[in-house]
């Protein structure tokens, strides 16, 4: 479905989102050494800081070839990149180091360009201008080989504790290692219920749906430990009292999602890269009562799921039902029950009567996604479901109703269900 001028998200009209973020949230935005500090009281996760500067004398106080390497050297109030320097190894017995452009860096260089930070040159809010060393978060394998040099990040858009977009930046040769798309890196989309990148963006305009120098799609890769990248997400804006922000994380192999910085003015670009509205997608949430970070994460994949996915998967054999195929409901033990289900593409959620969901325990407020106006119905609850169809477990939305108590069927599968299905007179 394209997407509609309406459904995207100005910069003009973010400010309506980003007003409703208190100042106390703002300020974790401006101060990276006050995002970490809350991280660690609150135990999540981030990159260790292994020397903070406040003033150039300092500078001469640090025995360099003692810091750890690969480590980071950045401004404590910055943005878009400004005054990152990654050094990657150091020369043995020598003060040599090497920075993720191959480059040699002696101790002058690093003294040099820390000073920069200390004078403001970098710094993007206030006056008060830190420097930084951390630890360089080695990124997970399975995303380290779609990298040029740098580590890449995963931004991930939260509204109303609901992640509502998300793109994994890809460094290139063009942004010298850095996952910044001002200097040419890739923003791939991420499909939310899955995990999966959907679209590519070169730099901030480009559309693209091969990498760069290469015949790999841009579609189809699998972000590592996706459902807890979501999860942290959430539980940071929490934790940092905002509404609206994006949380930018590194993914480690075996650390799982890292923490880098909270954003309360994320950019929205993001937008391009999931061909996708911002607006439309906060305005569906706006409003919803949010439980915890588990809650809002239900909440985002049951109404945000990508059809993407499932056309990979038609790929590899086109699945054939029929218009009342049977299917396995699980039940609040995982068990599955048999039950008689009806096909039905004229409405997009699917719906499970309201007597099979109390019998398998899915009414608790547990269950409970949000709920929603359906004719002359009204409000109905809408429900986490899990089913089997077709060996394939589908976890999905189901509007809970009264009107399919009476009937054969005690579920309609919509939409939403029946990506890559071919629906058929006859099961297959």
């Amino acid at each position: 479905m394209a997407t509609k001028p309406s459904h995207i998200l100005g910069m003009n009209a973010r400010y309506r989102y980003t007003s409703l973020n208190p100042s106390s949230a703002k300020r974790y935005g401006f101060s990276k050494l006050r995002t970490k500090k809350l991280l660690e009281e609150h135990h999540l996760p981030t990159a260790a800081i292994y020397q903070i500067f406040d003033h150039v004398d300092q500078l001469d106080q640090v025995i360099w070839e003692n810091i750890p390497v690969p480590f980071v050297i950045k401004p404590a109030s910055g943005s878009a990149g400004k005054g990152i320097w990654v050094i990657t190894k150091k020369i043995p017995d020598q003060k040599t180091w090497v920075d993720s452009d191959g480059e040699e860096v002696s101790e002058q260089d690093l003294k040099l360009h820390t000073r920069n930070i200390l004078d403001g040159e970098f710094s993007t809010w206030g006056s008060d201008h830190k420097a930084l060393i951390e630890e360089m978060i080695v990124s997970h394998p399975k995303l380290a080989k779609y990298s040029y040099r740098g580590t890449p990040d995963i931004r991930v858009i939260v509204f109303n504790s609901v992640p509502v977009m998300a793109m994994i930046r890809l460094p290139t040769r063009e942004s010298h290692g850095r996952a910044n798309l001002d200097k040419g890196a890739l923003g791939l989309g991420i499909d939310l219920a899955t995990g999966v990148t959907t679209y590519g963006l070169r730099g901030k305009a480009e559309r693209i749906s091969r990498f760069p120098y290469s015949k790999r799609k841009v579609n189809g890769i699998i972000i590592p430990h996706w459902k807890k990248v979501l999860e942290t997400a959430v539980e940071a804006a929490n934790v940092a009292g905002y509404t609206f922000m994006g949380a930018d994380m590194f993914v480690h192999e075996e650390r799982g999602p890292i923490i880098v910085e909270l954003n309360g003015f994320p950019g929205l670009s993001i937008q391009l890269a999931n061909r996708a509205g911002l607006k439309k997608r906060i305005d569906r949430v706006e409003g919803l009562e949010v439980r915890d970070a588990v809650h809002g994460v239900k909440i985002a994949q049951a109404l945000f799921a990508e059809s993407f996915a499932d056309k990979i998967k038609a790929e590899e054999g086109l699945l054939i039902i029929s218009n009342r195929p049977t299917i396995g409901v699980m039940d609040d033990h995982k068990k599955p029950h048999t039950i008689q289900a009806m096909s039905n593409t004229g409405r997009s959620r699917s719906v499970i009567s309201e007597a099979l969901a109390e019998e398998l325990g899915l009414v608790d407020l547990e269950d409970l996604l949000w709920r929603q106006q359906e004719g002359i119905e009204g409000k109905l609850p809408v429900v986490e479901v899990s089913f089997k169809l077709k060996n394939l477990v589908i976890t999905t939305g189901m509007i809970v109703s009264k009107r399919l108590n009476k009937t054969a069927h005690k579920v309609e599968l919509g939409r939403r269900d029946l990506q890559g299905f071919l629906i058929g007179e006859i099961e297959a």
